[in-house]
């Protein structure tokens, strides 16, 4: 099917009128359980008269095209169904990570201007302290409440709402600072939806008949994009689980009837660690769509559990304006292949020296859609930064920082990021976030943040730390737990340091900045040392339910 709609809502109307009696939602019984929330099948008729109730509450409300909304609501149903009726409005929604703490939340709240947060009772608190330190006045309700009544009028009432209207703003994670809130128009997400129902290959998908399981959260743009719009314009069944259970998911797959999963190359090293056995292949599944699975593995996991794990890349910037699949033989499996771009989706390879990248050479990926419209399917821009949007967009293409290889046979290969990241477990982490948390811990002088890799999560967080006090090696492991502990309560729990590592002084240039290059050098060596406690055990997702 494709849609003829100019806005996310819309195209689900026309879906829910095409097939009515086609489930779109399953909520699997675990889910169910941990959300403390009703199992099963919902339509898309039933589905979409929950949108339309929901509309008029909030249109009752005053809610209206320019305002934002927050969505604090995991991967319930609830989350959809808000934002459905609040883009049926011009609503844009702002999905907020259950896992932020007070800076993090207070930095969002100010920077959106959201109007509105629709949340679990249990982040209230949370909610009310972080608004009023930014200092902005936010009505904040349940997923089954009634909308308060708005503080303001809708500041765009008069304009219509089409493809160009803001539908949603995602935040990045930030690598060279605060996080970027990034516009994501309607036609970002109409565009994921098509591009996914059109590329075919390996990765086809039948109208009205896909049941596709992802553990991915849908604050993020995988699920939210390319998961839920890929099933609403093909008519097929979407299902979120709360997150990856290892020890349950291939009973999910089965029971649930899934036949693509979505996933996080952390997933795929986790499942074969499990003893192999004749039920490996009980399932439903044609393909798995995903990216950066530990290249060992990747034939080894196909062959195993019978389906091909399609590796692409995209970015939250991107959307499916420049997404890349392999999702056509040759793969070149085990060497960082993400296929080769689609003729709509023109790439350059620049090198260090400016100049195209030759075949077989590392050069920064840069992209742009083919034809008049460039940015056709991206981001709008950062919101409150165009000097930012205008940096990113140089010379007439989207810079992504990511250096690729272009192989022999034209593929590209993923080889590592250029701007200083940590990425654990598919998250984003910006060092200098995490600094700027820790460094207002009073035993905390000086601290620097950098990646170590981790067998199972790619990457794992370790800060040098120099204390006003240096710790002795009898008493460093107590002032480490109580660092993490502290971090804990101001930062997402994966952002938190998994080393705490206590140094006389932070390799610095002569300006005082951190020399990133001997950091890394640095962290390399310090695990296993007295002074470098191991906290990865102190990092668990921090539960807030009431």
């Amino acid at each position: 099917m494709s849609s003829t709609s100019d806005t996310v809502y819309g195209a689900f109307s026309e879906s829910a009128q095409k097939w009515p009696q086609h489930s779109f939602l399953c909520v699997t019984p675990e889910t169910a359980d941990i959300y403390r929330i009703k199992a099963g099948e919902i339509s898309y008729q039933d589905f979409h008269e929950r949108i339309e109730r929901l509309k008029a509450a909030y249109q009752a409300a005053g809610y209206g095209h320019g305002h934002r909304a927050g969505l604090l609501l995991e991967n319930r149903p609830a989350f959809l169904l808000h934002w459905f009726a609040l883009n049926a409005l011009g609503v844009s929604v702002v999905p907020i990570n259950a896992d932020l703490r007070a800076a993090e939340l207070e930095y969002l709240i100010g920077h959106s201007e959201i109007e509105i947060a629709i949340a679990l009772e249990s982040h209230h608190d949370s909610l009310h302290a972080a608004a009023r330190a930014a200092n902005r006045s936010l009505a904040i309700i349940g997923p089954d409440s009634l909308p308060e009544p708005a503080a303001s009028a809708a500041p765009l009432v008069h304009r219509a709402i089409d493809s160009a209207t803001e539908c949603a703003l995602l935040y990045t994670s930030g690598t060279t600072g605060r996080p970027k809130g990034c516009i994501i128009p309607n036609e970002y997400f109409l565009h994921a939806g098509r591009w996914y129902a059109k590329i075919g290959g390996l990765a086809a998908l039948r109208n009205g008949a896909e049941r596709m399981l992802t553990p991915l959260p849908l604050v993020h743009m995988n699920a939210m994009a390319y998961s839920v719009m890929a099933m609403v314009l093909t008519g097929g069944c979407l299902i979120p689980v709360d997150r990856f259970h290892p020890k349950t998911w291939w009973d999910t797959v089965r029971a649930s009837g899934a036949t693509v999963l979505h996933y996080l190359g952390v997933m795929p090293a986790i499942l074969m660690k499990a003893e192999p056995g004749k039920e490996d292949t009980e399932h439903q599944v044609r393909f798995g769509f995903g990216a950066g699975i530990d290249r060992t593995l990747h034939a080894p996991f196909e062959k195993r559990f019978g389906f091909p794990l399609l590796e692409a890349w995209a970015m939250t910037e991107t959307g499916a304006g420049a997404v890349i699949i392999a999702n056509r033989e040759p793969r070149f499996i085990g060497t960082g292949c993400f296929g080769r771009e689609e003729p709509d989706v023109l790439v350059r390879l620049v090198n260090d020296a400016g100049g195209p990248a030759q075949s077989g050479e590392n050069g920064e990926l840069l992209v742009k859609h083919k034809g008049a419209h460039p940015r056709l399917g991206f981001f709008a821009g950062y919101l409150k930064d165009e000097a930012a949007t205008t940096d990113a967009w140089r010379d007439g293409w989207f810079h992504t920082g990511d250096i690729v290889r272009r192989g022999e046979a034209g593929h590209l290969h993923f080889v590592d990021r250029k701007k200083n990241v940590i990425r654990r477990s598919g998250e984003n982490i910006a060092a200098v976030e995490v600094e700027g948390a820790l460094v207002q811990h009073p035993a905390v002088k000086a601290v620097a943040v950098a990646a170590v890799p981790d067998p199972v999560r790619g990457d794992e967080v370790l800060a040098c730390v120099v204390c006003n006090t240096p710790p002795t090696p009898h008493d460093a492991t107590a002032l480490a737990q109580d660092i993490v502990a502290w971090s804990l309560t101001q930062l997402a729990y994966y952002k938190v340091p998994g080393y705490v590592a206590f140094v006389e002084a932070l390799p610095l240039t002569a300006t005082n900045k951190i020399q990133r290059g001997e950091l890394k050098k640095l962290a390399l060596t310090l695990p296993g040392t007295p002074l470098c406690i191991n906290t990865c055990a102190m990092k668990r997702r921090q539960e807030l339910r009431s």
